[in-house]
């Protein structure tokens, strides 16, 4: 029985659409854009995010070798990425589709404001039967304001869009329970919410023009799925590949979804780059919080408050230890936090509605 997916995002990797030679692969993006206007045409919404802006400005220029890494990845970015969007309009276009470019960084994912912009923007496009192909800006995404890779980026994009799934189309049939090029390596067809500790079976070698590597995908896969997203890793160069996932004949890993969070709680999952304090717990409270029940922060059960912060501001939980217990959105500011630390009877510090606990995802 086919999955009954409606809003998909498809994040396609550089390994996907390029060569050996690290030039762009042209018949599979072809293949691939073909497979996504079948997809409109079953009815489903599509947002695509696409790495290989580098590898297309590679096909059009060749950089000094005197240029800095950054330099030059900027250059090729900037270069690539118009050839690339360029690419899939023409492509699209022969299936009577339109596409929008999305360019984005860190930034945008930390800020309320531009985070709600952007989901009004997505919201408009496929309203209007537009596919969105989005990207990271990497002509200013430098250093920190990075995405770990595009993974990390589509996990972002398919929370704040409460997308049904997200499918990551890697060079690898899946995540497997050893080396991948072990003949007795199989791949792991399901992985539940509590599975952990990927580093004992996921090698850690990185795809060859990738950014991240397979750890990377599963941790992001993993909180993904904790919030309600199905998640499938599969490998993008085999034939109509998106058709015989959602129709369940081939080999991929499928990250078993959780029961849905709230929109709030989407944001929050994500924003633990822009806490601006940090709240230590007592063994009491962290209990509480993990326990099935949902329960608030109180300050009986606050330890120490590190950093300034004001009501609204996300703020991260740790243990004893210092060991992140989660994050969540302050009830009040720093000040007051500092004045209630230890007392009974008082307004909780984080409200259940507005926590997102960490899974143990080691």
């Amino acid at each position: 029985m086919a999955l009954a997916y409606k809003r998909i995002v498809v994040k396609i990797g550089s390994n996907v659409l390029t060569q050996d030679n690290g030039m762009p692969d042209l018949a599979r993006i072809q293949h691939l854009v073909a497979q996504i206007a079948a997809l409109k045409k079953a009815g489903k919404e599509v947002i695509v995010v696409s790495s290989g802006a580098v590898a297309s400005g590679r096909s059009l220029i060749r950089v000094s070798e005197k240029a800095d890494a950054v330099t030059s990845r900027q250059l090729l970015a900037s270069v690539g990425q118009v050839k690339l969007i360029n690419t899939y309009s023409e492509l699209l276009s022969q299936h009577d589709l339109i596409c929008a470019q999305v360019l984005v960084t860190k930034e945008d994912f930390r800020d309320r404001v531009h985070y709600l912009n952007m989901k009004n923007c997505f919201g408009a496009l496929l309203q209007n039967n537009i596919i969105p192909i989005v990207n990271e800006n990497d002509v200013i995404s430098v250093t920190e304001l990075m995405f770990t890779d595009n993974d990390e980026l589509a996990g972002l994009i398919a929370s704040m869009l409460d997308a049904d799934a997200l499918l990551i189309l890697s060079n690898v049939n899946g995540i497997y329970n050893g080396d991948p090029k072990d003949p007795t390596s199989e791949v792991i067809r399901e992985i539940g919410q509590d599975t952990t500790g990927f580093s004992s079976f996921v090698t850690t070698q990185r795809s060859q023009f990738g950014r991240g590597g397979m750890i990377t995908k599963c941790h992001m896969a993993h909180k993904v799925a904790q919030l309600g997203i199905a998640v499938h890793i599969a490998n993008g160069k085999t034939e109509n590949i998106l058709a015989k996932v959602l129709n369940e004949t081939e080999i991929n890993t499928r990250f078993v979804p959780n029961k849905t969070a709230s929109g709030k709680k989407k944001w929050i999952a994500h924003s633990e780059s822009a806490a601006k304090g940090v709240v230590q717990i007592n063994e009491g409270a962290k209990a509480a919080l993990t326990a099935p029940k949902a329960t608030s922060l109180l300050p009986v059960g606050v330890i120490t408050i590190k950093g300034e912060f004001q009501k609204g501001d996300i703020i991260k939980l740790v243990d004893e230890q210092d060991k992140l217990v989660g994050q969540g959105i302050a009830e009040y500011g720093s000040d007051k936090a500092r004045e209630r630390i230890g007392q009974k009877n008082q307004k909780p510090l984080v409200h259940y509605d507005y926590l997102f606990l960490n899974a143990e995802i080691s």
